[in-house]
């Protein structure tokens, strides 16, 4: 049974040192009662406390790791229900379902296809994360598993019945793929094979009741990783279910659905799209689509990105020198904020001029330049250290630096902290650049 925030204050050191982010150990025995922190943020707890504690600084959602050599997918680990709460951690995989009905070469064709898709998101790399292949006709399951690994390392969901299953899983020695699915037919059998490869597990349930007892089941097997499967149905009734399991899992502690959850987006004529992206939002762990295609993956990828990117965190990109169209000694140095959409907006805007300019990317915590301006973190001060951190100096024989036009009142404050520099002021808008560039220098 889960520990009151009271009972957990009396099993921390009551120190008050403040190093876990919180003025007092009852405010973070609070905050851990309501699963909104990890015991691991108390430097000083006892490793009896520890013990006792286990169970209240668990996450109400287990982690499930699915890995294939160096590479892993994981879901769960969650703890709000809202993402402006605190933020999402892992976000759900992707997969592609391959049927091993498909043959050996269509199956290597449709595979290499998908490994090698690669779409850069604001300086992110984003990929499909690995493959579902189903025993739709069990006697070709080997081949196909072999095609696939001959095309791609990545995860694996195996689907079909214990003996495809286990077929399947002889010729994965060290991997830890996902195993779909335990229902109420054959969990004793799917569990003994889950036990002896060490795989997480799949529950396929027609209610949450059948969820339930399958998971109180299993976990008496030894069964601990294990993956809900919510079933089919329409968007309404995934959308009901997923929720109404996250509550429980979060605000109840109702540890027997605290799990991640399979979504198999399968519609026909898009369908597919809009459920995979429900998934996305609500609140899928893993999702398998039955077709690769660059226009269906890009944007669900994107909005994955988004909604499991920090919102106190906004996506930056590394401050430094950023060379572009090969600038030479006398190439102006334009300044922008190391906001990921700020630096792609203006370094896209300078690569199609085909200009060569020396972009300086200050460190303003990943804020655009209006709000770091505003907030005091894109001012004189760094854009002088910046300069002289990153020896511009060294590069460049016309020392003329042109500020973002939102900021031209610091024009002056730039040019006391860097003397022998002339300061210049650009357009306030990116897409003004390249007519800045070719008229105004």
């Amino acid at each position: 049974m889960a520990l009151s925030g009271i009972q957990i204050y009396k099993l921390l050191p009551q120190t008050n040192c403040k190093e876990c982010g919180f003025p007092t150990c009852l405010a973070f025995a609070m905050k851990l009662a309501a699963k909104q922190v990890e015991l691991s943020a108390c430097p000083y707890v006892s490793e009896g406390s520890k013990t006792q504690l286990a169970e209240s600084s668990a996450p109400p959602i287990r982690l499930i790791s699915v890995k294939a050599g160096g590479l892993e997918v994981k879901a769960g680990n969650e703890t709000v229900m809202f993402r402006h709460e605190k933020t999402f951690f892992n976000r759900p995989g992707l997969f592609v379902r391959v049927k091993s009905s498909l043959g050996v070469e269509a199956i290597k064709d449709l595979v290499t296809k998908a490994d090698a898709y690669k779409v850069n998101y604001v300086g992110m790399d984003l990929v499909v994360d690995g493959f579902a292949v189903e025993a739709d006709e069990e006697a070709t399951f080997t081949e196909a598993i072999k095609a696939v690994r001959s095309a791609t390392k990545r995860p694996l969901i195996l689907i079909g019945n214990e003996f495809a299953i286990k077929s399947g899983l002889d010729n994965l020695s060290g991997e830890n793929p996902l195993v779909y699915a335990a229902n109420e037919a054959n969990w004793e059998a799917m569990a003994d094979i889950a036990k002896k490869y060490s795989t997480s597990l799949v529950v396929a349930g027609e209610s949450l009741d059948d969820l339930a007892g399958l998971t109180e089941k299993l976990k008496v097997k030894g069964c601990e990783d294990l993956v809900l499967d919510l079933g089919l149905g329409h968007l309404g009734n995934r959308l009901a279910k997923s929720t109404q399991i996250r509550r429980l899992a979060i605000k109840k502690n109702f540890r027997t659905l605290g799990f991640p959850s399979i979504t198999f987006a399968n519609g026909h004529d898009g369908q597919d799209a809009i459920e995979a992206a429900q998934a996305i939002g609500k609140y899928s762990g893993f999702i398998v689509l039955d077709r690769f295609a660059p226009d269906l993956f890009y944007p669900l990828l994107v909005l994955r990105q988004n909604i499991y990117t920090d919102p106190q965190k906004p996506i930056q990109v590394q401050p430094g020198i950023y060379e572009i169209n090969s600038p030479k000694a006398d190439s102006p140095v334009l300044v922008t904020t190391n906001f990921s959409i700020t630096y792609f907006s203006v370094a896209n805007e300078v690569e199609g001029s085909g200009l060569p300019v020396w972009l300086l990317v200050t460190d303003a915590e990943g804020m655009s330049v209006l709000t770091a301006w505003a907030a005091g973190k894109f001012d004189s001060e760094r854009i002088a250290k910046s300069v002289k951190e990153f020896g511009i100096s060294d590069k460049v024989t016309k020392k003329q630096l042109v500020l973002p036009g939102h900021v031209a009142v610091l024009s002056g404050e730039v040019e006391e902290e860097l003397p022998g520099w002339e300061i210049r002021v650009g357009p306030r808008e990116a897409v003004d650049i390249p007519s800045f560039l070719k008229h105004a220098l």
